[in-house]
């Protein structure tokens, strides 16, 4: 419930806030695995079709083209069709680099709190791989 309490004070309804910013929290898990940032990052260069991506990270052209779908269904990159092959762009530019430029500065801050934080922190990463 979003009023005043008895107290004066403003009560704020934590299940709708949290459920406000569910599409905030879908799209930082769009941005949470490295293979995908990579993928955001060639992006920002220029264009890129799966087999360029896939000898650019050296990863398989299976999990490219996953994450691919998975930034595609975000809304973070857009494909067309050149011959046989897809041709995989940015979208936002601007505002994905903005995100990128956000956090590094985050990560100047903390510093190796963030890789040793013991929920999110690289061992994490290393257990869901």
């Amino acid at each position: 419930m979003n009023g005043l309490s008895v107290d004066g004070t403003r009560e704020v309804d934590l299940g709708s806030e949290a459920d406000a910013l569910t599409p905030a929290a879908c799209l930082f898990h769009g941005f949470s695995d490295p293979s995908r940032l990579a993928i955001l990052r060639h992006l920002s260069m220029g264009e890129h079709r799966v087999v360029d991506l896939t000898e650019h990270l050296g990863l398989a052209q299976s999990t490219v083209s996953k994450h691919l779908a998975c930034l595609r269904d975000c809304g973070l990159v857009t494909s067309r069709p050149v011959g046989r092959a897809s041709v995989y762009s940015l979208n936002h530019t601007d505002a994905v680099m903005a995100v990128f430029a956000a956090t590094e500065r985050l990560l100047e801050l903390t510093g190796d709190a963030v890789a040793l934080c013991p929920n999110y922190g690289t061992a994490t990463l290393k257990d869901a791989q």
